[in-house]
């Protein structure tokens, strides 16, 4: 038996419940940690993950919260729809950025309507997140974005292509070509986690394994993301937007991002760190911290260390 075969899964320290909401035309799955002495004094935390993610994946960072400051207080995370257990009612052919606002809204509606919540969000959450502290700006106390850079800017010249290959996208997943590829195996699956992570213990990789995916009837493990996501969004990304309700976030904002540099893998050149700083100077107030040794996944790479900025900045 190899190594990583003899490895045992990841064991949560603090254990969570889950449960279905109602939002807008579907039902949402929260994660949930509240402790049994839970205080209402104390603003809930609202966790918002990533693209191609799971809420599941902020296990690591609740672990890694001390004693003092998770006493009292109600953590939790939602699957956006189409991720995890948030499945639409029907076939989704594409998915569209403003939902997931309208979405949020509607859970924060729910689970605290009359106090502000301190929210952060990952990737893809955390550019929601952004949109949502400046476009709500009276419902957030305190807003920590980990890595949610935003997009390259974009111009109209773009959009006959955009539009184009959408369409073309869309027949190709008519005719099954964008479907998501299955996996043998659990321990599959936490393979493809770790290629993609260099930085994922393979513990952590088995438990999460076991989240970001499930056996069908055919006991193949598939992604528990729609393959939708994958298409092209047809909307171009327009940066005056953008900074328009970056410069309507009231709440303090912490902007926590990895040592590596994610937007020069991913763009060459077409946007870096320096423009997001730069998009940054809009929101009144800001801070910036750098977490070492980590990649795009640095709740996952380094949990203690982004457990202890969020710890100090919420407090």
């Amino acid at each position: 038996m190899s190594k990583d075969q003899d490895t045992a899964p990841y064991q949560p320290q603090r254990l969570w419940q889950s449960q279905m909401l109602p939002v807008r035309n579907m039902h949402y799955h929260l994660r949930s940690w509240t402790p049994e002495n839970h205080n209402p004094e104390l603003p809930l935390l609202v966790l918002a993950h990533g693209w191609m993610d799971v809420a599941a994946s902020y296990q690591f960072v609740v672990d890694a919260f001390s004693d003092a400051f998770v006493k009292g207080r109600r953590i939790v995370a939602a699957d956006w729809r189409g991720f995890g257990l948030s499945r639409p009612p029907a076939a989704c052919d594409s998915y569209y950025f403003t939902d997931y606002l309208a979405d949020l809204d509607m859970l924060l509606e729910q689970l605290s309507p009359d106090r502000p919540v301190d929210l952060v969000g990952h990737s893809m959450g955390g550019n929601i997140s952004c949109f949502y502290a400046g476009a709500r700006a009276e419902r957030i106390r305190r807003f920590v974005s980990l890595e949610g850079f935003g997009m390259p800017e974009t111009s109209a010249s773009q959009a006959p292509k955009r539009l184009a290959q959408w369409m073309d996208e869309l027949r190709a997943q008519r005719a099954g070509g964008m479907d998501l590829a299955p996996y043998d195996s659990v321990e599959a699956v936490a393979n493809r986690l770790q290629k993609t992570n260099r930085r994922l213990p393979r513990d952590k990789a088995l438990w999460l394994a076991h989240h970001w995916a499930a056996p069908d009837a055919n006991g193949q493990w598939r992604i528990l993301g729609d393959a939708s996501h994958k298409i092209t969004n047809p909307y171009l990304y327009r940066v005056e937007e953008a900074l328009a309700c970056l410069a309507q976030i009231s709440a303090p904002m912490l902007s926590i991002e990895a040592s590596d540099d994610s937007l020069g893998q991913w763009h060459k050149g077409r946007y870096s760190l320096e423009q997001y700083h730069a998009r940054l100077q809009q929101v009144k107030n800001c801070e910036i911290a750098v977490v070492q040794d980590a990649g795009h996944m640095l709740h996952h790479d380094q949990p203690q260390a982004v457990a202890r900025l969020i710890e100090n900045f919420l407090r």
